[in-house]
């Protein structure tokens, strides 16, 4: 019993008029119950149960109801509201009295009417663990549809929704049939080559073969297949037994479904079967379980015979062999079964505590209007945060009051709702399916928390503006700041019975037990900031942790966490860097965090691989379950790891053997590294520019977080050395630039740890109290008297009153000196700092009325921005420069002649907006630029630029001067200054007893401790707010060490093209901290070798230097392209650690190394570079002291004045080296600049080297270059590492010199072409040049007749042809289609799965010449593949030459040479089939047909196409005329036939011709296994094997072969050989020819020639270049003409069908079902048999009607005969019709020959009944009983193994018993017995033997005589007589006996009781006599 409880509903919708009367409906299986109807209610209350009796049968999966809400109507149909479908598949597997959910959402026709909300997540899932590089596919039966999802390896960052999706289902790997984790062994893999970041193509094929055993009686089964909403089916075919045979195609895992088809209704689901496999995991010829989807428990539905796999981008599809034998035949051993385990409901329940730190979202505006209508007065955050939850496709939103608020999103009533901030769960690192580990069963549901997650985004400072990094906000990108957190938990719960309730949650416990914090306290000292691209504004640098130390937000606490202010300055070469000298800044922070040292000191130890793996995690307040998992988790990984590293240092004996296994480990390692909990939020760096934000980085926090657990626990940079590339926010190029690179030393640890701080820090650190001294210039004189608003002791504001004696010292801090002048270093430097050349400028400037004469202006003289400037007399020349020149007007503008420029003014302005530089009427102001330019002078020359703090030292009186108060500040006096102040410092250091971690009670007293408290009070809050906005940091003072750094850039290779001419012009900008310098520009290449040394003498480096040994500071190498017009393009970055050497003399030497090169993250090539870093001495601040360099090593020799070379020792030992270029020519050249390439020629370098071939001066007449070996003596590398690659530009000789640079080709590794020159093994291609041609005992060949102008297309029946078929199905083992062919000892050939060129003895063809593609242009697109232009035919030889002059040089490798001039050559193309062909019709059906070009000619075979057909046998032989090289790119394409539309293009492939006629395998014509002069196999080639082997040792260089005369034996290369031993077991036929030549074929196959061969090329379209349409499976012969003629072609032609006739004898059946019941009540049937074979059942016969059998036996005589064309070698029947009556061809099918036999009851005035079946093989044929006793069902169930079956084709006749079977309640049951008799005839015996139909004439061959039935078998309408008697008399005579005998008793009784005067009157009357009558 199903009961339904009716409770109620809410918000339905109003009606147009008035309120709706609902009534609700429930829907169960047909059967519809309602409610009352509720009157004019919107949430109507019902509270009624209705019950469905289920009548025995259970729920299933599939079970559901229908509810419907209708708006009842008195009068009419009720109106429809709304209505819901409920799955009832939970109550199907939970306790009977379990519920369903009670919140049902009622689609409505408008909207969804959800009646509350639950933050509860239901799907239905199934975890398992995610392999990486995998696919998965997974099967959603009820709607048909498959999901297919692509698994990558994860990247950080990437959106973990879709690992939401990653479920599995029960039954696929990893999760048992329970749901539950199940225990996978886990073994050493293979490493997965990693998946590409851009989309790719899949295909999905999938072939349906046969069905056997289907359920049901006169079936027409069909097959459905549905992959990713695309769907196919099969043709319907008849019998339980149908064969399909078709192949379905998808670019999309599946699922098959059997139907049965009926014309009248639907189809009926008979059986399906889901299947989940990876990628290219292969199902092929397996047998599948059928199974009834709604009930699981019924047992199998028969079976499907199924291929499919996965296709992927280069991948092979696996070879199908398509040949039946027993062991497919047995269903048992080939059988998968179904999952057949129903998913299990999971309940995710996600809890939503609390929120913080949220960022304002609103403005004041929006709050004041909030306020007037009503809304409340809190002001805290503008921010309106509610939470959006996302997961399996379903999304829930949750709000609540503001201050119990969780976040996402910010919701506008005005406007969208503002996203705060995204975060992602995945849920492959809070679960696990216990998979990870060997024998380990460690697995845990998704689990979470109570945690805080961290949301980051866009910076957290609000603007009315819109936020131009909005989209970091929704996950898209990394997040730059710091955003919030939210409290969460998550738990999952698998039980059957789940509650669905959503309970309150109580805050008290979390918030107790999991927001219990610490006080942490953060130092970061920056020692560098470097690589800065402009100076611009003043610099400082933020560091916060979450909310702590963010200084533009408003809503944070405003704490230390920003350095000072600093001006860039030049460092001489390139970039700017802070001068911070030795005062490095310090930012100390403290902020409040929950303890999660139990997590960070896991990850830390993991990392750091150590023995020890986890701490305890007892007694940790904040410890949840995730915790516990993971750890054990963690345990179980390093334990295994740990052994198999025990195991392998045991057992492993080779090295490479065992880097598979160790990268695993590393990939494991680093799986379990991630921490899911990880509540602290990273350190993030900001760069500021005045107020602005530049550019950041964000640390991790347990990077730098110290731990008391162990020394292995403390993160990675925790007190240690890091360099730090910061970036721009949402950076479009994605690093291509650096802002700047930070060296920062950051320490984050508890507070209670803080004194171990004190081990980590390195200097002094020490905090100045400061004050500013102000005085303002009156009448010419300094003083006091001037300051208007200022003090004359002050802030740096110049508004707070200070005075000296008020200050005191913070606790932990003591007073060090007295107060001293220092002025602000950093904020004066001079604009020619660092620079050694500079120009001064100055704006003389005038002004008139208009059309008035030119006078001085106001300000004779300005800077750029019209501030006032120095008369340029009055400038002075600084100390250490001098004039290069007098001042001038700069004329490199837009000027006039004498250099002014004019101007207008607008109103409000008093100065001119823009300039132009002709003179107009109206202008009223003009300007005039003077430069002067000047150059630093040293007395000591040095390679370094001083940096400008060293010059600080003479500080005078520490006055900064400015023209007017709030001004920027200089150094040096003018004559406009008006204002001037100086800094005073008193410096504080901490005591002795805190040391270094006195820096942390900096905290909030960095100003106010500084100050009197009573001074504070006293000021205004503003004051105070000024002050404390801007506190002062502290700073370390190091010691600081004088280095010497070389740095060898040698040369760099694979650079990317950034010029039109594909190349470009590189050099290196070399950075080392505050220091760089450039190396030269290498013009025109991207292998460029700079072979530089780059001195950097005198490197100030703040540090211990044991410090910077262990951690120095990387060299930055940037590389740019050089370009005459326009900004320089970067080309990539690489670093290289230096080699430091603290004791020059340590005979250290640094090795060149590659390293890669990245741009916008993708590799840009790699640099061979080294560098080291030697200590000389301390500084010595005395510009005239300078560092002993004795101890240094040598200069290195010099190229030109400043440029040393890389010196020995270091640069690579080379060799003389010889390379000898093979340049045979250019192929397929496109144009450039829309003209031909004519006239080219090539230049090759290498090592430094060039040498260029001759001019080809008609590339379309010959191609090839003139001159072909070009040689090379070059200085290479002896080490391959460093060998420079081969650069080949290929340049064009146009009119007026032009010669530009068409295409280029870089070859990177030499390896391949290098030899030794003193072995033979000198390659010579196959050449018509000087070879030996006998013609005189030629055999003719009768091609000679087909040769054409052009080409001819050869039919099978034009000449005599030979057949090569037998031969091509002998060699692929298909022995059944060869016929006797084998028998006869005729030769097989070799069958190459592949392309020729993909064989590996053949090397590619590539062995006399390689092809190599050129390549043009820039790279525009970092995505796009550069384009081919081009192709260069050559090759290399590389080897070593002698040094010494008096050894002579070995001989020549490229010595004999063919003929370069163009040959003409006959080509046969001999195309056998293809498979698999991409379908291209809406049938998923191809019409294919052949296209052939070679060069312009061209064969189009359109008339000849197959139509219908994913497998055409196409059996065509085409011949081609052509001269190569010019047509040496054959191509084979297949296209679609279509009527209507244009042919579309299947595939193509191409054939390389000219490799194939020069390649010394001679794979121009395959080498036979024997010589024959006649039939099938007979001899093709131009040559003789005798003049083939005489060529072949020419070619090699070897001795002639010595022959016997009787051709008995043979001696070659130093071997002998016997005819007879060779022909030992072999079969000699007379086709065989003379000993000499068969001897000589012999020896040849022995060579590694390419032998006689079919291969299997695969066919690409360019719409999908990478996938593979199908196969083609082909040769191609080639032949010079100048050779003579070849031999004969081969037959190929497929074979035709042969026609066939099966005779049936149908004479008696026995045992036959009486259907029916006659009108006497006798059980009969009227019998007949019905026949046909499948695939025709056009031609079903039946025989007349044996009527009224009352016994089942019949009599029938009668003769069935059956036409059928038939191929006797492959077993199948050839079937063509036409599938539709509109179809324009006939479709090809072939079916196994079959014979079903039905019997039928007829019936006259209805449908006939079915009685039974039986379905013949005539292949496999069940042997017949003898006599009907015999026969039984069991003959049908039998197996192979049990009875023989036979062909009917080799016994010819057989006569027998057969049963047929009918199915009743799921089961056979004997149906009844025929007798026949089978027999099989050719078409020439059935015209001899001739016999008709039924009885029909020629009744013969036997002659049929009508059958002996029983008198009772009629029709008993037709013949009423015989109704009467055999029916009627025999049935009921003895009751019509009875009832005559009753009447005449009757009446002789009444005769004796009656008078006789009566009886006379009653005969008188009755018989009256005849007289009376007249």
């Amino acid at each position: 019993m199903l009961k339904v409880v009716v409770e109620s509903a809410k918000g339905i919708p109003k009606k147009t008029l008035g309120i709706p009367d609902p009534i609700a409906g429930v829907i169960f299986k047909g059967e519809k119950k309602k409610t009352k109807a509720i009157d004019k209610e919107l949430n109507p209350v019902w509270n009624e149960i209705i019950e469905f009796d289920l009548k025995g049968t259970p729920l299933d999966s599939s079970s559901f109801i229908d509810v419907v809400v209708k708006d009842y109507e008195t009068i009419g149909k009720d109106k429809f509201i709304g209505s819901a479908k409920i799955s009832l598949k939970e109550l199907a597997y939970t306790h009977p009295s379990s519920e369903l959910l009670r919140n049902t959402v009622v689609e409505c026709e408008r909207k969804k009417i959800p009646p509350f909300r639950a933050l509860v997540v239901r799907r239905p899932i199934a975890l398992m663990e995610k392999p990486p590089l995998y696919i998965y596919i997974y099967v959603c039966v009820c709607i048909n549809l498959l999901t297919l999802l692509l698994v990558g390896e994860e990247e950080k960052g990437v959106d973990s929704d879709e690992d939401a999706g990653d479920v599995a289902e029960p039954g696929a790997p990893g999760v048992s049939p329970s749901g539950q984790p199940k225990k996978m062994v886990r073994t050493t893999r293979k490493r997965q080559r990693t998946l590409a970041n851009k989309p790719q193509d899949f295909q999905i094929r999938i072939r349906v073969i046969e069905g056997r055993q289907l359920p049901g009686n006169n079936i027409k089964p069909v097959v459905k297949v549905s992959v990713c909403g695309q769907t196919h089916r099969t043709r319907i075919r008849r019998g339980n037994n149908p064969f399909f045979d078709e192949v379905f195609w998808f670019l999309m895992c599946p699922s098959d479904f059997v139907y049965n088809a009926y014309s009248l209704r639907a189809d009926s689901l008979m059986g399906e079967f889901k299947v989940c496999f990876h990628i290219i995991h292969a199902i092929l010829m397996k047998w599948l379980l059928l199974s009834d989807p709604d009930d699981s428990i019924s047992g199998a539905r028969g079976y499907l015979n199924v291929s499919m796999f996965i296709v992927g981008t280069g991948d092979e599809p696996p070879v199908e062999k398509r040949e039946t034998n027993e062991e497919q035949d047995d269903i048992e051993s080939n059988l998968l079964l179904p999952a057949g385990v129903a998913l299990r409901w999971a309940t995710l329940s996600l809890k939503i505590y609390r929120a913080e730190d949220m960022p304002q979202m609103d403005d004041a505006f929006a709050q004041t209007v909030k306020n007037i209508f009503g809304g409340t007065d809190d002001k805290k955050n503008l921010v309106d945060p509610f939470l959006e939850v996302s997961f399996a496709g379903k999304k829930l939103n949750f709000q609540q009051s503001l201050l119990q608020s969780s976040v996402s999103h910010d919701p506008d009533r005005l406007s969208r709702n503002d996203v705060i901030g995204t975060t992602y769960l995945n849920l492959t690192k809070i679960a696990s399916s216990g998979g990870e580990i060997e024998e380990s069963e460690v697995g845990f549901l998704p689990a979470f928390g109570p945690c805080y997650v961290n949301l980051y985004g866009s910076p957290r400072e609000f603007t009315g503006l819109p936020d131009p990094y909005e989209d970091l906000n929704y996950g898209k990108g990394e997040g730059v700041a710091y955003r919030g957190r939210v409290l969460i938990e998550l738990s999952t719960q698998l039980d059957d019975k789940t509650d669905k309730k959503v309970e309150d949650i109580s805050n008290d416990d979390i918030l107790v037990k999991y927001q219990r914090r610490r006080k942490y306290s953060l130092c970061a000292v920056f020692h560098s900031a470097c690589m800065l691209q402009e100076p611009g504004e003043p610099i400082q640098f933020e560091v916060s942790i979450g909310n702590y130390g963010n200084k533009l937000d408003s809503t944070c606490k405003p704490l230390a966490s920003t350095t000072q202010f600093s001006c860039a300055v030049f460092d001489g070469n390139h970039y700017y860097y802070l001068p911070w000298a030795d005062s490095k800044p310090v930012v100390i922070l403290t902020s409040f965090w929950e303890d999660i040292s139990h997590r960070s000191d896991a990850v830390n130890i993991i990392l750091y691989i150590s023995d020890r793996l986890l701490p305890d995690l007892e007694g940790k307040p904040n410890l949840t379950a995730l915790d516990i998992q993971i750890k054990n988790l963690r345990g179980k990984t390093m334990a295994s790891v740990k052994e198999a590293a025990i195991r392998m240092r045991e057992e492993a004996v080779d090295v490479r053997a065992t880097m598979p296994d160790i990268e695993d480990w590393l990939e494991r390692l680093q799986q379990i590294t991630e921490e899911p909990q990880n509540s602290m939020p990273d350190v993030i760096i900001w760069m500021l520019r005045g107020e602005k934000r530049v550019a950041y980085a964000r640390i991790p926090a347990n990077q730098v977080l110290y731990s008391t657990h162990s020394e292995q626990a403390v993160g990675k940079y925790c007190g240690r050395m890091q360099s730090v590339f910061m970036q721009y926010p949402m950076d479009k190029n994605k690093g291509l630039k650096i802002p700047v690179q930070l060296r920062v030393n950051m320490w984050l640890g508890l507070s209670a740890h803080e004194k171990n701080f004190n081990s980590f820090a390195e200097g002094t650190f020490s905090v100045y109290a400061e004050m500013y001294e102000n005085q303002a210039q009156v009448f010419g004189k300094w003083g006091t008297t001037g300051l208007v608003g200022r003090h004359k002791f002050s802030d740096l504001t110049g508004k707070v009153k200070l005075k000296q004696e008020r200050f005191m010292p913070p606790r932990s801090w003591e007073w060090e000196g007295d107060w001293l002048i220092d002025p602000e270093r950093c904020l004066l430097t001079e604009a020619d700092a660092g620079h050694s050349e500079f120009t001064d400028e100055v704006y003389q400037n005038e002004t008139r009325f208009p059309g008035g004469e030119w006078k001085p202006a106001a300000e004779p003289f300005t800077d750029v921005n019209g501030e006032k400037a120095q008369n340029p007399q009055e400038i002075e020349c600084p100390p250490g420069w001098i004039w290069e020149d007098d001042w001038n007007f700069d004329s490199n503008r837009a000027v006039d002649e004498k250099g002014w420029e004019y101007g207008v003014t607008i109103p409000p302005d008093d100065k001119p907006r823009s300039w132009v530089a002709a003179e107009k009427m109206y202008h009223i102001h003009r300007r005039k630029r003077l430069v002067r330019p000047r150059r630093k002078i040293s007395d000591t020359p040095t390679t370094e630029v001083r940096p400008p703090h060293y010059c600080y030292k003479d500080i005078g009186d520490g006055w900064e001067y400015s023209s007017l108060i709030g001004w920027k500040f200089h150094r040096k006096e003018r004559s406009s200054d008006t204002f001037r102040r100086r800094r005073w410092r008193r410096k504080m250091a901490p005591a002795e007893r805190v040391g270094a971690s006195a820096i942390f009670n900096l905290e909030g007293a960095l100003v106010s401790p500084f100050i009197v408290l009573n001074d504070y009070q006293n000021r205004k809050q503003s004051e105070i707010d000024s002050v404390l906005v801007s506190p002062k940091s502290p700073c370390v003072s190091t010691e600081s060490f004088i280095y010497h750094l070389r740095v060898y850039v040698y040369q760099a290779k694979n650079l990317l093209p950034m010029d039109k001419d594909s190349f470009s012009d590189p050099y290196v900008h070399v950075s080392f901290l505050h220091v760089s310098k450039t190396t030269e520009i290498v013009k025109s290449s991207l292998n460029p070798i700079w072979d530089q040394t780059l001195i950097f003498d005198d490197i100030e480096i703040y540090g211990d230097p044991q410090t910077i040994a262990h951690n120095p500071p990387s060299v930055v190498l940037e590389v740019y392209d050089n370009d005459q017009v326009g900004k320089d393009e970067p080309m990539g970055r690489c670093t290289c650690p230096p080699v430091v050497k603290l004791n020059p003399a340590t005979p250290l030497t640094p090795k060149l190394l590659w390293f890669p090169i990245t741009m916008k993250g993708r590799n840009a090539g790699e640099m061979l570079v080294a560098a080291e870093l030697l200590l000389k001495d301390k500084v010595v601040y005395i510009l005239t002291c300078h560092a002993n360099d004795d101890n240094l090593p040598l200069v290195p020799p010099r190229r030109s004045e400043n440029l040393y070379m890389v010196p020995q020792g270091i640069r690579p030992v080379v060799q003389l080296t010889a390379v000898e270029i093979l340049a045979w020519g250019l192929r397929n050249m496109k144009a450039y600049q829309l003209a031909a390439v004519s006239s080219p020629s090539l230049i090759v370098e290498c090592g430094g080297q060039t040498v260029q071939t001759a001019i080809i001066k008609n590339i379309k007449k010959n191609p090839n270059f003139p001159g072909s070996v070009l040689f090379l003596k070059v200085l290479l590398p002896k080490d391959e590492i460093y060998t420079p690659p081969i650069v080949l530009k290929v340049i064009d000789h146009r009119p007026f010199g032009r010669k530009p640079v068409v295409g280029q080709c870089t070859i990177n590794s030499l390896e391949e072409f290098r030899c030794d020159p003193y072995i033979s093994t000198t390659e010579v291609a196959m050449s018509a040049k000087d070879v030996v041609i006998d013609m005189g005992d030629r055999m003719p060949s009768p091609s000679k007749q087909l040769q054409t102008d052009c080409y001819s297309i050869l039919e099978p029946n034009s000449i005599l042809l030979y057949h090569n078929l037998f031969k091509f199905y002998a060699s692929i083992n298909e022995h059944e289609k060869c016929g006797p062919y084998l028998q006869k000892g005729y030769d097989t050939l070799t069958v190459f799965n592949t392309e020729l060129e993909a064989v590996p003895e053949f090397r590619g063809l590539t062995d006399f010449c390689t092809t190599f593609k050129l390549q043009r242009g820039k790279t525009e697109d970092e995505d796009e593949d550069p384009s081919v232009v081009g192709e260069f035919k050559g090759s290399f030889r590389v080897y070593p030459l002698s040094d010494d002059p008096n050894v002579s040089d070995p001989p020549r490798q490229f010595r004999e040479l063919p003929e370069s001039c163009p040959q003409e050559c006959l080509v046969r193309i001999y195309i056998i089939r293809c498979r698999d062909l991409q379908p291209k019709d809406n049938n998923g059906m191809c019409d294919p047909y052949i296209k052939i070009s070679l060069g312009k000619k061209m064969i189009d075979d359109r008339d000849h196409y197959k139509p219908n057909t994913l497998n055409p046998e196409f059996g065509r032989v085409f011949e081609l005329n052509g001269y190569i090289p010019q047509d040496k790119d054959l191509k084979i394409s297949i296209y679609d036939y279509d009527l209507l539309s244009a042919d579309e293009k299947v595939g193509e492939t191409i054939i390389d011709l000219e490799n194939r006629l020069l390649s010394r395998f001679g794979s121009h014509c395959g080498i036979p296994k024997s010589y024959c002069v006649s039939g099938v196999n007979q001899w093709r080639d131009q040559l003789k094997p005798s003049q083939i082997l005489q060529n072949l040792a020419r070619m090699r260089g070897t001795p002639a072969p010595q022959i016997a005369d009787d051709g008995s034996f043979l001696s070659f290369g130093g071997r002998e050989y016997s005819l007879d031993e060779l022909e030992a077991n072999k079969t000699i036929h007379p086709h065989l020819g003379p000993p000499k030549e068969r001897i000589c074929l012999h020896v040849l196959r022995r060579q590694g020639l390419v032998p006689e061969h079919v291969e299997t090329r695969t066919l690409y379209s360019s719409y999908q270049p990478t996938l593979s349409q199908g196969k083609i499976q082909m040769w191609v012969e080639i032949f010079p003409k100048s050779l003579g003629i070849p031999g004969p072609l081969c037959d190929i032609t497929p074979r035709k069908p042969k026609k066939y006739f099966l005779r049936v004898i149908v004479w008696n059946t026995t045992e036959v079902i009486l259907d029916e019941t006659s009108i006497t009540g006798e059980n009969m049937s009227d019998i007949y048999v019905k026949g046909w074979m499948p695939g025709m059942e056009e031609d079903k016969q039946k025989s007349d009607v044996h009527f009224r059998s009352l016994d089942g036996d019949g009599n029938f005589n009668w003769r069935f005969v059956f036409g059928f064309d038939y191929l006797p070698a492959e077993q199948l029947c050839m079937v063509s019709r036409k599938e539709h009556f509109w179809n324009l061809d006939k479709t090809e099918f072939r079916i196994p020959p079959k014979l079903i036999i039905q019997i039928w009851d007829n019936d006259k005035f209805s449908l006939d009944d079915y009685l039974g079946t039986v379905e013949l093989d005539m292949l496999h044929l069940i042997p017949p009983a003898k006599t009907p006793e015999k026969c039984s069902l069991s003959m049908l169930t039998q197996t192979g193994k049990n009875l023989t079956p036979t062909s009917l084709f080799s016994q010819k006749s057989v006569r027998g018993w057969w049963p047929c079977a009918m199915e009743e309640d799921g089961k056979k049951i004997l149906a009844g017995k025929v007798e026949m008799t089978l027999e099989v005839l050719e078409e020439k015996e059935a015209e001899e033997r001739p016999a008709g139909k039924g009885r029909d004439e020629p009744n013969m061959n036997p002659k049929l005589d009508p059958p002996n039935r029983p008198d009772t078998s009629f029709l008993w309408f037709t013949n009423p007589c015989k109704t009467m008697k055999f029916i009627i008399w025999r049935r009921y005579k003895w009751l019509f006996i009875g009832l005559i005998l009753l009447i005449l008793v009757i009446l002789f009784i009444g005769i004796l009781l009656e008078p006789a005067e009566i009886v006379f009157l009653c005969i008188f009357l009755y018989f009256p006599p005849p007289k009376i009558l007249e």
